[in-house]
């Protein structure tokens, strides 16, 4: 074969066409497994939604009518309130939290990496087995948080920390942000770790302080990670389900409820199936709809100047 040939442009188109089904090739074990157990799952329930879908008796077609109740019914619009409530909430308590102790841990001193440790360890307790613990913590004769109110003089006697809408709703905030604060700790680390120490060092001598550094250098290059753990958090927030149901069952006054609680309810109490998949379907079109809105944000940071 000659150098004429190899550079003739039916043969870059052939060496093309190999390289493409090649690399289908390699990547089709991955998308069997993305189709069989995400995508079909969702078209099967977008099938579902469009249904009246009993627990027993057959499926009848109803089209968009579970879709145009879910605008009507209170209870789903109070939970997406409550949901949006809550994420906005914890989001914030969980960066005020991450992001000086990443700061902590950054730097090297004695016993950095048992701070490391320590911050991290809540992270591999699972959800439900940490909201078992703090019900336990919270509880108003054996637990610990009540009599320790007291002996400090907090409160005039033992409360069930629990029972109202805001003392619960506290503690299922610090709950959920001794849990999550370590992860997102690591990742803003890996952001922290990742900025170039001659940069650093070059304001420093330049004469820009703490504050201007952190402001002018820090946050700028630490965006793409902030981000990653803004998108996760935001996400994890709005799937909040464990910590509601163990701790409060939804309560005090049903005022506890998240949109994936309601979803459940509707789908595993109420057995009102299709309506269930359409709240989750829209759900999904939520969660979306804010990681692009996100990732957009992001890109438009990008092309600043």
């Amino acid at each position: 074969m000659t150098t004429a040939d190899l550079t003739s442009t039916p043969h870059r188109r052939r060496l093309r066409r190999q390289s493409g089904w090649r690399g289908l090739l390699y990547i089709a074990p991955a998308m069997a497994l993305v189709s069989l157990f995400f995508v079909l799952p969702v078209l099967f329930t977008v099938w579902m939604s469009l249904h009246k879908w009993p627990l027993l008796g057959a499926p009848a077609w109803i089209g968009l009518g579970n879709y145009t109740r879910m605008f009507t019914d209170a209870r789903f619009l109070n939970a997406l309130g409550f949901t949006a409530h809550y994420t906005l909430v914890v989001t914030i308590a969980i960066f005020a939290v991450a992001f000086p102790l990443a700061i902590f841990v950054e730097k090297q001193r004695p016993l950095v990496s048992a701070y490391r440790t320590i911050i991290f360890l809540p992270v591999v307790v699972g959800l439900a087995s940490a909201s078992l613990l703090w019900v336990w913590l919270a509880n108003v004769d054996s637990g610990l948080f009540s009599p320790l109110f007291q002996m400090l003089g907090l409160t005039s006697g033992r409360i069930n920390l629990l029972a109202k809408f805001d003392t619960a709703f506290l503690t299922i905030i610090v709950m959920v942000v001794w849990k999550i604060a370590g992860f997102t700790m690591i990742i803003l680390l890996t952001g922290l770790q990742a900025i170039p120490t001659e940069l650093t060092e070059a304001a420093r001598i330049d004469g820009a302080g703490r504050w201007q550094r952190f402001r002018h250098l820090t946050l700028p290059l630490m965006r793409r990670t902030m981000a990653l753990a803004l998108i996760l958090s935001v996400t994890g927030s709005i799937l909040a389900f464990d910590q509601f149901y163990i701790m409060t069952s939804g309560g005090p006054q049903n005022k506890m409820i998240s949109v994936v609680y309601y979803i459940f309810n509707q789908s595993f109490v109420s057995f009102n199936l299709g309506y269930g998949a359409a709240l989750s379907i829209a759900l999904l079109v939520i969660l979306v709809t804010l990681s692009v809105l996100q990732l957009w944000l992001l890109k438009v940071g990008d092309e600043r100047p």
